[in-house]
């Protein structure tokens, strides 16, 4: 019987009242079964504490998302008190994904040769040699746009919104591309949100950076997601232009996130590289002309006919003004009343106590799961920590007023970073 998960000193049915005929039961092998009648009520769980864990400077906090490649959790730097976010990879799990090591290790040179405002930024990576684990520190951000289309009914925002995050989206491209850099996944669920609405293109692990004496955009491999492949892909060419191959996923992206569809679909992969190999799609009779027209050009079947990624930045959807209405999409709350997600870190800062002023000991921890050995456990005081914590509070609170500007001192925007 496992009662660890009771709070107090015994659980309810070690009452005065209980406790002899209990004991007489389990100490008489031959006695017969006997259920004793325990109020709900009277029994209280005790919440799991939560402990201050850390990857060298940084306290960890709960876990954002998990994909393929391992999970991602909220965790915030002990130095500059920036909060950011961490993907942890092991190392055993990249070696069961076809090209999965490969892909990181890509990714991360990438990263660090980029600088944009729209496009996600690598603040540091760390190793494990011993865990043969390795943890990528991100920018943090809050949601992300396939999350907003699932916590809507029709699955799609309005114009817009969607036009302001597609422009962001040109911008990140444009300055990916004027690096050589073809993204070749461009979809909602790579496209990052932080609170303050600024969009970054995240997840490089299938880009190619093309060869600094290369006369073109030529590309040979594609990686990415199956309903957002261009029909030279899905009709099997050798070569296409990487460029191109970008303005389709956008194209299909604006498509998905003003109409809530797709413009190409099939009930296996088969199929769907069959439809997309026809190029023949449909745009809604409800989506407004211009908007059409951009679309059928950023989804021509013909990669030379296509748009260039330029000439969609001058059509007159992108540059058209769009009023701005009362109806949008918020990010989904994490929880009731936390519309703008509030540090998860502060929980785990909150149950770091230690006694008359002496010095507190927080898990040192390079496993989500495991704490360290001794040796490798980082020491606080508790005036650090208390102030730590204070900090932290107050950059929270900033947040969730809104008031970004009072938190220049503390460097933390609930997800907005001043550079």
């Amino acid at each position: 019987m496992d009662l660890t998960g009771l709070s107090g000193d015994a659980p309810a049915f070690y009452d005065e009242d209980c406790t002899q005929p209990l004991e007489r039961w389990l100490n008489d092998d031959d006695g017969p079964l006997v259920f004793y009648h325990v109020n709900s009520k009277e029994i209280i769980y005790k919440a799991k504490k939560k402990k201050a864990k850390m990857i060298g400077k940084y306290v960890m906090g709960d876990v954002l998302g998990e994909g393929s490649y391992g999970k991602v959790k909220e965790i915030l730097d002990s130095e500059t008190l920036c909060r950011r976010a961490v993907k942890i990879l092991k190392k055993r799990k990249l070696r069961k994904i076809p090209n999965g090591e490969q892909n990181v290790q890509r990714e991360i040179k990438l990263l660090r040769m980029l600088s944009h405002k729209n496009v996600i930024k690598l603040v540091d990576v760390l190793y494990d040699d011993q865990k043969q684990k390795m943890y990528m520190v991100m920018e943090y951000c809050v949601s992300v746009i396939q999350e907003l289309l699932d916590s809507v009914a029709d699955k799609k925002l309005p114009i817009w919104q969607a036009h302001g995050y597609f422009c962001q989206l040109l911008s990140g491209l444009e300055y990916l591309h004027s690096k050589g850099i073809v993204h070749k996944d461009i979809k909602p669920g790579n496209l990052l949100l932080t609170n303050c609405g600024t969009l970054k293109i995240s997840d490089l692990g299938v880009a190619e950076a093309l060869d600094h004496f290369a006369i073109d955009d030529t590309c040979h491999t594609s990686q990415g997601s199956p309903a957002f492949q261009p029909p030279e892909i899905a009709n099997g060419l050798d070569s296409f232009s990487g460029f191109k191959v970008d303005v389709w996923s956008s194209g299909v992206t604006l498509f998905n996130i003003t109409t809530g569809k797709y413009p190409f679909e099939g009930d296996n992969i088969y199929k769907l590289f069959e439809n997309i190999g026809s190029g023949v799609f449909e745009v809604p009779a409800e989506v407004d002309p211009l908007l059409a027209s951009l679309l059928k050009g950023m989804l021509d079947k013909n990669p030379r006919q296509r748009l260039a990624l330029e000439q969609v930045q001058h059509h007159d959807w992108v540059r058209k003004k769009h009023p701005r209405l009362l109806e949008y999409v918020p990010i989904p709350e994490r929880s009731k009343g936390d519309a703008l997600r509030s540090m998860t870190v502060i929980p785990y800062l909150r149950h770091v106590t230690s006694e008359n002023g002496r010095r507190c000991r927080v898990n040192s921890c390079t496993d989500e799961e495991e704490e360290d050995d001794e040796d490798s456990q980082e020491y606080y005081t508790e005036h650090d920590l208390q102030e730590l914590r204070q900090r932290a509070d107050d950059c929270n609170r900033a947040t969730r007023r809104g008031l970004p500007g009072l938190l220049s001192r503390s460097r933390v925007l609930g997800g907005c970073q001043q550079s």
